[in-house]
């Protein structure tokens, strides 16, 4: 393909836009052959657009933000003054490849929803999550789009990560899982028992149910779940995750001389072990079913996280997931008719 075109919501997040665009830097300095475009408030992006890779970056107006907490339906209707609207029209124009955004998730997902449209045969679109496991990484999916969820639902989530898998994380055959309260094909409620029915049938190496201590074990490669657990699963793993990391450095710290001896010798290894399972290692998660790619990352998200979204950006539209999802979709469609 062309260079890949990437849209940043400038004025979406916690930290915008501040650290939306001192992570565009980054990204500019880390991918090679990549537009990059913000768009925001351009008085105040060109003020903090200084340095290494500012250059390559583009800015594009917009009169107004999304608030964190406006609701989608508001958010909608002021969309074509907005960044995160604008930026998302980009997409819809063709003059982007894929958007970025920090801000107002509900927001995100509304606007695209209804600016993009879903692919033939997809009824919702799902939030994709790589998450690192001790064999490698899995996606897990829904991790907050669709709260409440229809078994066919789950099905074309399975279908749309196990396409995910293959393109962007190189899975030859990715084995599929739905998140149940047991691995037994007899565990769980109603929507998981109807849903692994019908992912038996569809396009994916479907292997049963897994349960939530199978997840970073590497159980499966995409695990299924509606939008209500995937997300609890995935606050639950961040805040472990930061948990874990703070209880090491106590330890470390206030240990004796030999402790810290030990420490410094095992730095290296730890260091390693903190960017496994360091969430804005992982940047962004595609918001997959759309007729556009979309990448959503979290509100609190760091300049490095922001880089790492873009890079999860570039990888979805430069591998073609919007393709390869359709691929799956449309003769398993052609089957039920």
């Amino acid at each position: 393909m062309t260079r890949p075109r990437i849209a940043i919501d400038a004025m979406g997040g916690d930290h915008a836009p501040e650290e939306i665009v001192a992570g565009t830097l980054l990204a500019a300095q880390a991918y090679e052959d990549v537009d990059l475009t913000l768009v925001g408030d351009e008085a105040k992006v060109r003020a903090l657009l200084q340095g290494p890779g500012a250059d390559r970056i583009t800015v594009l107006h917009a009169d107004e933000a999304v608030p964190m907490d406006q609701h989608a339906s508001q958010a909608l209707r002021s969309s074509e003054r907005t960044s995160l609207g604008i930026a998302v029209n980009l997409v819809k124009k063709g003059e982007a490849d894929a958007v970025v955004s920090a801000g107002n998730s509900g927001a995100f997902l509304a606007i695209a929803l209804i600016r993009l449209r879903t692919l033939e045969g997809i009824a919702r679109p799902a939030i994709a999550t790589v998450l690192p496991t001790l064999s490698g990484r899995t996606v897990l999916l829904d991790s907050g789009a669709n709260v409440d969820c229809r078994p066919e639902w789950l099905e074309q989530f399975g279908i749309m990560g196990s396409a995910y898998a293959k393109a962007v994380l190189g899975i030859a055959r990715p084995r599929v899982a739905t998140l149940s309260v047991g691995e037994e094909r007899t565990k769980g409620n109603a929507l998981v028992l109807e849903a692994a029915t019908l992912l038996e049938q569809a396009p994916v190496h479907f292997i049963g149910n897994i349960e939530g201590k199978d997840i970073f074990l590497g159980g499966a490669d995409v695990v299924v779940a509606d939008g209500f657990v995937g997300n609890v699963v995935l606050k639950t793993s961040e805040g472990m995750s930061s948990a874990v990391g703070k209880v090491i450095k106590e330890l470390l710290l206030g240990g004796s001389l030999f402790t810290k001896i030990g420490a410094a010798m095992l730095a290296p290894a730890l260091r390693g072990l903190r960017h496994t399972y360091d969430y804005e290692t992982y940047g962004g998660a595609p918001l997959l079913g759309l007729r556009g790619n979309c990448i959503v990352t979290h509100g609190r998200a760091s300049r490095r996280a922001i880089k790492h979204a873009i890079g999860a950006a570039i990888a979805e539209a430069e591998h073609d997931v919007i393709g390869k999802i359709t691929q799956l979709v449309a003769p398993h469609l052609a089957d039920r008719s």
